[in-house]
């Protein structure tokens, strides 16, 4: 097993981050299915495992879903679990992501978020994860490939604490397949940060007992209540990881980012790599003295929202970029943030749509969607930028 005792800076891939970031925390069994834009993500940890800096069994297998099962197994006895998916091969793991959760397993997944067909398309948007927001799987959104490192160490802390398996979430070859430096930490110090799994309980012939058979109507309720219970402590725990991540590597992310709100009336709010470009356009509004703000989503399940409103509570406005469609509708964060709002603060939420397929949303955009917002006082559920009719 190779240990580096330093940090070291790399220029890296986003899809290499993840695979650092796995490394790091000592996955022990990987089963992964190759998918653009994924494959390099396992590519790289199939090597880690063959040149001895990953003690880990890599399990080959011949479909997504198979892949979801094995980690089922191999988590139960303990193992601490990764792979990643893309799109269609998400969806095709759709039924074991319920058994994964509902067995209350801390497995990690990266998936990087690609447009569903048909048409067929392999750049980004993020209908593929929010398929997948009701099956008991926390989610984390992520702008930079910092941060995707990063946040696969975090999200086994977290996920190991609540037992529940959690997914982080990157663009499309917007990160995935572009490369930016990234600080790596040392395996010592990931290893003081992260100790290894030791569930409570796990299938074994010296300490037997049943998991996952039949639950009757008088029993399966309450398997649904631990799950939701443990999704909201998952809250106070993620931002515990993060504060604690701070405190051994000096970078932190929060639940929800505030990017220049100070006296803020309009707050854009953004997920993923659009909210890297939107940053540039609101220090361009706020330096000529536009009263605008930034919101970043980074932890989508569980939802933040007692959080959100109270970021939210001295604004005027919200308008929300969806990178994804709820059809019929309209933007899934746009829905969200509504449902945390209502019955607590009324404020109107313009909710537009954009990028989808993997289209840019460029600066132009985010200042169309800004004036929008600004210019009109009835807020719309569904407004959609950058089609061409």
């Amino acid at each position: 097993m190779i240990v580096t005792t330093e940090e070291t800076r790399e220029v890296i891939t986003g899809n290499h981050a993840v695979s650092h970031g796995a490394r790091l925390a000592r996955a022990q069994v990987i089963s992964a299915y190759p998918i653009t834009p994924q494959t390099q993500v396992v590519e790289l940890l199939s090597s880690f495992c063959e040149d001895g800096s990953l003690d880990a069994k890599f399990i080959q297998v011949e479909s997504e879903h198979s892949a979801m099962a094995a980690l089922v197994g191999a988590s139960s006895v303990g193992a601490r679990c990764f792979t990643a998916t893309s799109a269609h091969g998400l969806a095709l793991m759709h039924e074991m992501l319920h058994w994964a959760a509902g067995a209350r397993l801390p497995i990690v997944m990266a998936n990087i978020n690609r447009a569903m067909g048909a048409p067929w398309s392999v750049w980004t948007d993020q209908n593929d994860s929010l398929s997948q927001r009701d099956t008991g799987w926390m989610q984390i959104y992520c702008e930079s490939n910092q941060e995707v490192l990063d946040t696969v160490i975090q999200a086994y802390k977290t996920a190991e604490r609540v037992a529940l398996p959690a997914m982080l979430v990157l663009d499309a070859f917007v990160l995935s397949h572009t490369a930016e430096p990234v600080e790596i930490p040392s395996q010592e110090a990931v290893d003081d940060f992260l100790p290894p799994y030791e569930p409570d309980l796990r299938l074994s012939t010296e300490d037997p007992h049943s998991f996952s058979g039949l639950a009757t109507p008088d029993t399966y309720m309450e398997f649904r209540y631990g799950i939701q219970k443990s999704m909201e402590r998952a809250l106070e725990e993620f931002q515990r990881v993060d504060d604690e991540f701070y405190e051994a590597f000096g970078r932190r992310y929060g639940l929800i980012e505030q990017y220049r709100t100070d006296g803020a009336e309009l707050l854009l709010v953004t997920s993923s790599t659009i909210t890297s470009t939107a940053r540039v356009v609101i220090d361009e509004l706020r330096d000529s003295g536009r009263h605008v703000g930034l919101l970043k989503i980074r932890l989508f399940r569980p939802f933040p929202g007692e959080l959100l409103r109270s970021l939210v509570a001295n604004a005027k406005k919200l308008a929300v970029i969806d990178r994804n469609i709820g059809f019929g509708v309209g933007g899934i964060f746009a829905q969200e943030i509504r449902a945390a709002l209502y019955n607590h603060i009324q404020i109107p939420v313009f909710g537009f749509v954009a990028g989808l397929g993997g289209r840019d949303v460029r600066p132009s955009l985010i200042r169309e969607v800004i004036e929008y917002a600004e210019t009109h006082e009835e807020p719309e559920d569904l407004i959609w930028k950058g089609v061409k009719l």
